[in-house]
């Protein structure tokens, strides 16, 4: 199947040592750091710590039936935990540069899966921060997040664009099998962005991703946000790892 893109170099924005200095060539140099990071940090990754919940109540992997969020999904015996949506704390920052970028409220009630009251709640906030209600989560939980949003945005930007990303990802227990099935994803995305021309990269659009801003947005923002979605996430994967390592699983 072809992903209408051919491979291409950015002109004059290679150094004598290779290194791509272009704003794709940038970005491209970032993921691969960070993605050689952490396949470091993921080695020995077990089955146990990779379910590990750090309180009660943690978003997981959990067998159809037993979920215990109203909007868990995945194709197959597992599902990955989600719970109504909401907007958290952390992202009423977001919400506000979304709006003074020109987005409708209705847009931005879309684009986070919540209703317009709600929307203008959050931009009407002022006053103390209201409480973070980030969920805590598993190391499962996180990889199978990750693989379901580069699963899903591979799909709908390279791909026939017509599959539901929630049933992109056959989620599993096992850690070793999930680590496996994420490089994949991941390699195949990355492979697929690194043959992108400039224009591609300027198209808004070019992304038609259904579950986020992708459609309304040049496509090398996409780029931009998913590295960031891939880091933030290794990194917490890490801190539960050392959390782990430490031995706080047992005083939980």
């Amino acid at each position: 199947m072809s992903c209408g893109v051919r491979p291409t170099r950015e002109p004059g924005v290679e150094t004598a040592d290779g290194t791509r200095t272009g704003r794709l060539g940038l970005l491209l140099e970032q993921f691969d750091q960070a993605r050689e990071m952490a396949r470091v940090r993921l080695e020995g990754l077990g089955d146990e710590e990779y379910l590990w919940e750090p309180v009660p109540g943690s978003w997981s992997l959990r067998r159809r039936g037993e979920a215990a969020t109203p909007s868990a999904y995945g194709p197959g015996e597992w599902l990955l935990d989600k719970g109504a949506p909401d907007i958290p704390a952390s992202e009423y920052a977001e919400v506000a540069r979304q709006a003074a970028d020109g987005m409708t409220i209705t847009k931005i009630a879309e684009d986070w899966h919540v209703t317009v009251e709600r929307v203008e709640q959050v931009l009407a906030h002022t006053g103390a921060p209201e409480p973070d209600n980030t969920p805590v989560t598993t190391i499962a939980w996180r990889l199978g997040h990750l693989h379901s949003c580069f699963a899903g945005q591979w799909e709908w930007t390279f791909g026939e664009r017509r599959q539901e990303p929630n049933l992109l990802v056959d989620f599993t227990p096992r850690a070793a099998l999930a680590v496996e099935r994420l490089w994949e994803t991941v390699d195949r995305w990355r492979d697929s962005v690194g043959a992108l021309t400039d224009e591609q990269l300027d198209t808004v659009g070019f992304s038609q991703y259904p579950y986020g801003s992708d459609p309304d947005d040049p496509y090398i923002s996409v780029v931009a946000g998913a590295n960031l979605e891939f880091i933030h996430h290794m990194a917490e994967i890490a801190l539960l790892r050392d959390l782990w390592r430490a031995g706080f699983a047992s005083h939980g």
